[in-house]
């Protein structure tokens, strides 16, 4: 770590999970990324499961994805007003999501929760929410805990119905739960919370902040057949750059300023050279493209069955092991043979589409060292 940042920034870093706490060690400080690789200050290369935490699935600087930025950065902007790379991107997400026939682009994916569960909270007129244990949803206050939020076990059906789910003007769930390591959801789980949330009146948000355009050419709202009133976008939407979205039902998002009553606003929403990177982005994942995530996803994951419990859903995976102790020393281990992974055993691995089976092969070495 560059000790200035230790000056600078609370822990040194701009995010908590960068610092590297819960495996050790000082945190590399990468300079330069090149399709599944990265490299560090010092020129070490590393191949990188961590992919910014899943919005790299093309990888790091591919040429479509920075071609495409560097010609709408040229033409300049924002601008302050609606442009046609805006329309571009969300014309691609509602053809690939029906679900969503109207959005609304942001800038993380804490404000697109936000601003769904706002939505949500106006058309029931009703104060409570319900996610899950484990579950994140970005750090706004009213999905981290308190007062008017209810939480139940992950794919636990009878325990949502015991609720007061006539109360409840949403449930929100990540459809694989990404935030405690992947957990695969139970058969039925989503088709249950979609009949439930229909019995009682309540919104069904799926957050597919990480699973969006990850698991499916429609994500997890495809995968699993279920449709969700609002969806909530990140990562993968925006290729790379700051970009979030929410969207979903056409009564529903027009609840939004400056249609409906629900204020929302952002200086950069939609910024061109985001809107760029995810529609360059989103064009390379073709069914091809899926047909590689999963050729890659499926070999890693049936090598480290080796060395511990995988769970994965097509491009994610985690790597549980014995203890949190034992997932420290594998951490350590891979890092000193060239290989990142989260620094956290509750945290996705990311298969890119510029990995290859050699960077699949060397990672195995190193895990089974």
């Amino acid at each position: 770590m560059i000790p200035e940042a230790l000056e600078l920034f609370p822990g040194g870093v701009n995010s908590p999970l960068r610092a590297y706490r819960p495996v050790g060690g000082d945190p590399p400080t990468l300079v330069r990324g090149a399709g599944g690789h990265v490299w560090d200050v010092e020129g070490r290369e590393y191949v990188d499961w961590v992919g910014a935490f899943g919005p790299l699935v093309a990888g790091h600087a591919h040429p479509d994805v920075v071609a495409a930025v560097t010609e709408a950065l040229a033409c300049g902007g924002p601008f302050g007003a609606t442009t046609e790379a805006e329309v571009r991107l969300g014309r691609m997400v509602r053809e690939r999501m029906p679900a969503v026939e109207r959005l609304r682009f942001c800038t993380s994916g804490t404000e697109a929760a936000m601003s769904a569960v706002r939505v949500a909270r106006a058309a029931t007129g009703r104060p409570l929410l319900l996610r899950f244990d484990n579950a994140y949803h970005g750090h706004a206050d009213m999905l981290m805990g308190g007062e008017g939020l209810l939480i139940a076990p992950y794919g636990d059906l009878d325990a949502v119905a015991a609720l007061p789910l006539d109360q409840v003007a949403a449930v929100i769930v990540e459809p694989v739960a990404g935030n405690a390591g992947v957990v695969v959801p139970p058969d039925g789980f989503h088709a249950g919370l979609r009949r439930l949330c229909d019995e009682h009146g309540a919104l069904l948000v799926f957050d597919e902040v990480i699973t969006g355009f990850r698991v499916a050419p429609g994500g997890a709202q495809q995968l699993y057949g279920v449709r969700p009133d609002l969806t909530v976008l990140g990562k993968i939407v925006g290729g790379g750059l700051p970009v979030a979205a929410y969207g979903g039902r056409k009564d529903l998002m027009d609840l939004v300023a400056p249609v409906g009553p629900v204020y929302q606003a952002g200086t950069l929403a939609g910024h061109p050279a985001g809107m760029a990177a995810g529609e360059a982005t989103l064009r390379l994942l073709d069914e091809a493209a899926y047909r590689r995530l999963e050729q890659l996803g499926s070999a890693l994951e049936e090598g480290l069955q080796e060395v511990g419990r995988v769970a994965r859903v097509g491009s994610m995976l985690t790597l549980f092991m014995p203890d949190e102790t034992a997932f420290a020393a594998l951490h350590r281990r891979l890092r000193e043979a060239g290989v990142l992974i989260p620094p956290s055993q509750w945290e996705a691995w990311f298969v890119s589409l510029a990995h290859t089976e050699d960077d699949v092969e060397r990672t195995l070495e190193a895990a089974r060292g």
